[in-house]
């Protein structure tokens, strides 16, 4: 699998050639969502049908080529899942030297996202509008992220749903194949019983290794510090814990 030239990509930043599927990640997969139908505000779907046609990227199975997308060659990263994407603008409001790709597939926080996007006055985000598992196979380039975040995945409680978790392989295997040497993987969870499926399944990639000592004390990251959401503080006022785990592509 190799970079396309930025002279063979669409307006889109897209190449018009795709790579084959990854050997590591089948075509066919079970997927970590469910697409239910939830509450679509007027704002989150008047901001849908305004703002997002501009900043969404189709999906396509051909490799991405960012500097083409967000016109300028930067840092990128890959958020993956950001619902509401409360975080996911502050961290780009904090960072603009660093581009972000969000990933996500509910209407409700694709708006949102646009919405924040539009009135903080962001350049450096883009929305992909499909599964991230997919969207990792087809349009990542090996070693292109400096960064992924994966903040508050779907935790699938019940025992006989644990096949939905996104933290698994040959998913993880095939994103720190996408990390550049020494990007980081950052995933946090509200889940203790997820958080310790994460720990074990992160530390057998041997692609992968742990900057801390089991989670990480903080949710320090050196591709941005992951900031405390709403939800995020409703929980520990609730005594709910929060699990961060920080690796690193060797």
């Amino acid at each position: 699998m190799t970079v396309p030239d930025p002279a063979d990509a669409g307006s889109d930043g897209i190449g018009t050639d795709g790579p084959p599927p990854a050997a590591s990640l089948a075509t066919r997969h079970i997927r970590s969502f469910a697409m239910r139908r939830g509450h679509v505000t007027a704002a989150q779907r008047r901001a849908y049908a305004e703002l997002v046609p501009a900043l969404c990227i189709p999906y396509r199975a051909a490799l991405l080529d960012p500097a083409a997308v967000f016109g300028r060659t930067a840092p990128l990263v890959l958020e993956i899942g950001f619902g509401m994407g409360e975080t996911t603008a502050r961290i780009a409001a904090q960072r603009p030297d660093i581009d972000f790709l969000g990933v996500e597939v509910f209407v409700a926080g694709i708006g949102a996202l646009a919405r924040r996007i539009d009135e903080a006055g962001l350049a450096n985000v883009r929305i992909i509008e499909h599964d991230a598992v997919e969207v990792v196979r087809d349009m990542i380039a090996p070693a292109s992220l400096h960064g992924v975040h994966i903040y508050f995945p779907d935790p699938w409680p019940k025992a006989r749903h644990h096949k939905r978790r996104l933290v698994a392989q040959p998913f993880i295997g095939a994103l720190a194949q996408r990390l550049r040497p020494g990007g980081v993987l950052h995933c946090a969870t509200d889940w203790e019983n997820y958080a310790e499926q994460m720990l074990a399944v992160l530390s057998a990639e041997s692609a992968l290794h742990n900057l801390h000592a089991g989670y990480a004390p903080d949710a320090r990251n050196p591709w941005c510090e992951r900031p405390q959401t709403k939800f995020h503080a409703r929980g520990e006022r609730l005594g709910h814990g929060v699990w961060d785990l920080v690796f690193e592509r060797r």
